[in-house]
């Protein structure tokens, strides 16, 4: 059964159409769903979306590109949604982001080793966001991360992705290994160990080949799977076998 590590069906793009996506993945049997926050809205969504269904699950944290905003309350807060809900299970998605570089940069890495910190004492996984930060996001990790967690979408190189996995990092692949100019994501997949490998969708956006232009939703996450089988050369039933037992490793669902 499949397991879309990273979703935002608490994002406001499913206002309408939600409770279809929900029926479908109760028709499909998915195992499981993990809704990610971005800041306190969309972790408290996230966290709320987790009381609807067994397989709907939640993390919460402050994205990289909303650092400039944190504080002690805010802090607290995460902690609270994390301490009163059982199925919040991962913390994130926190990071670096210098394609948009929407918070300054020693803003965000501040907030990154004060949110791992946070996860630490939590004893939750991670969910990291890096876009154009590779160097300096594992840097931190190196120096900070204490446990595990998830490079999300990863496109970083093969030679870095071998880096995180040494730091026992997993690394998830979203419907952009798809694509067809993409063949550094499918390298970042070959270099990727199948005992650290995950699926996610991270819709609703990188929607995966052959619906390119709409809505991303986690019933597409069979796609990503198809293609990750392709790449890694093995069957697609293995890597759903694969992908489900590493995400209810990380999450330490039974």
């Amino acid at each position: 059964m499949l397991f879309d590590t990273h979703a935002h069906l608490n994002d406001e793009e499913f206002n309408e159409g939600l409770d279809d996506i929900i029926k479908e993945l109760k028709e499909k049997h998915f195992d499981g769903v993990v809704n990610i926050g971005y800041d306190y809205e969309s972790s408290l969504k996230a966290v709320e979306l987790s009381k609807k269904e067994d397989f709907l699950y939640a993390s919460v944290g402050l994205h990289p590109h909303d650092s400039k905003d944190y504080n002690k309350i805010l802090e607290n807060e995460f902690i609270k949604l994390v301490k009163e809900n059982e199925k919040v299970v991962a913390y994130g998605e926190i990071g670096l982001d210098y394609y948009y570089d929407n918070s300054p940069r020693d803003i965000q890495k501040e907030v990154f080793i004060r949110q791992l910190k946070v996860a630490s004492e939590l004893n939750k996984p991670v969910i990291i966001h890096s876009r154009d930060a590779a160097g300096d996001t594992y840097d931190i990790l190196k120096a900070h991360l204490n446990g595990t967690g998830i490079i999300h979408s990863c496109s970083a190189s093969a030679e870095m992705v071998r880096e995180y996995v040494k730091l026992g990092m997993y690394t998830s692949f979203s419907g952009s290994v798809t694509f067809k100019n993409a063949n550094n994501v499918r390298e970042a997949a070959k270099a990727t160990p199948l005992d650290k490998l995950l699926i996610e969708t991270d819709c609703p956006y990188l929607t995966p080949v052959p619906f390119r232009g709409k809505r991303n939703k986690p019933p597409y996450v069979e796609y990503t799977a198809r293609m990750l089988a392709e790449v890694k050369g093995i069957s697609y039933e293995e890597i759903i076998e694969i992908t489900n037992k590493n995400a209810r490793e990380i999450f330490k669902i039974k």
